[in-house]
């Protein structure tokens, strides 16, 4: 039981329906969090044909005996966002953990009102729900996710730059909510397993072995290993820790 550094901890995931979200939401689960599950839809799995040892990610988090609540929202529209967090305020009465995994490369390098909306204003809406929560309590940690794109030039135009605004955005909100007790912090994953990339191919052939030599590790990096960040960054190893980005992506130094 030692394990359960997040007993009596509410944690909020979006874009958990599947893929990245739904390692963190269930290793915040392993880890004694109770979870909420957001997504644009909970079926978000079959899209790319994760296996799931339930029906749904809320179930898998019940099954592992911690209280779970999906939410089908829509982290780009603010009203569903606050009509969410009010939700979660009215049904555990406290909200300590916001990890906003919503976002992607969706759109085209030049679309960039679409990939700010997804990526950057979704992230800004989520925070600014959740803030007042956390000042109310004195107490919260946010983790904002970013990539290696918003931290290099030239790989796809509009993502990068949408990430790169949520990297900053971090730094300013982490300097804003500081005073509040509250942490506010990035990651920044590189090629990283998802069902989404594996369906792309980036674990295959000629695609996989050049992503390898270009990372220190020798491998790509796997859902898991950015879970391990986020509990780091989640938990009381990193209470002196706010504004900063983490990257993952075991030193993808040509990226």
């Amino acid at each position: 039981m030692s394990d359960l550094k997040l007993e009596g901890k509410v944690a909020l995931v979006t874009g958990a329906g599947r893929g990245l979200g739904r390692a963190y939401a269930l290793h915040l689960a392993k880890l004694g969090a109770d979870v909420v599950v957001n997504d644009i839809s909970l079926k978000a799995h079959e899209e790319y044909d994760e296996e799931l040892t339930s029906e749904s990610v809320p179930a898998e988090i019940e099954a592992m005996g911690r209280r779970a609540l999906g939410m089908e929202s829509d982290v780009t529209d603010r009203d569903q966002v606050e009509a969410m967090v009010e939700q979660i305020d009215k049904e555990f009465g406290q909200l300590d953990i916001l990890v906003n995994n919503a976002g992607g490369a969706l759109f085209g390098r030049l679309e960039f009102k679409p990939m700010f909306d997804l990526n950057f204003h979704g992230t800004v809406h989520c925070c600014e729900a959740v803030s007042e929560i956390m000042k109310r309590q004195r107490s919260g940690k946010i983790v904002n996710v970013g990539s290696q794109a918003g931290l290099q030039g030239g790989t796809g135009f509009s993502y990068s730059t949408a990430k790169a605004a949520v990297i900053h955005y971090t730094r300013c909100l982490a300097k804003e909510l500081g005073p509040h007790n509250v942490n506010v912090n990035c990651i920044a994953p590189g090629w990283i397993l998802s069902s989404r990339a594996v369906a792309a191919g980036r674990n295959e052939g000629e695609t996989k072995k050049n992503l390898e030599d270009r990372i220190a590790l020798g491998r790509l990096g796997m859902p898991e290993d950015c879970a391990k960040v986020i509990e780091f960054l989640v938990t009381d190893l990193s209470d002196y820790v706010t504004g900063q980005t983490i990257t993952v992506c075991g030193g993808a130094v040509l990226f």
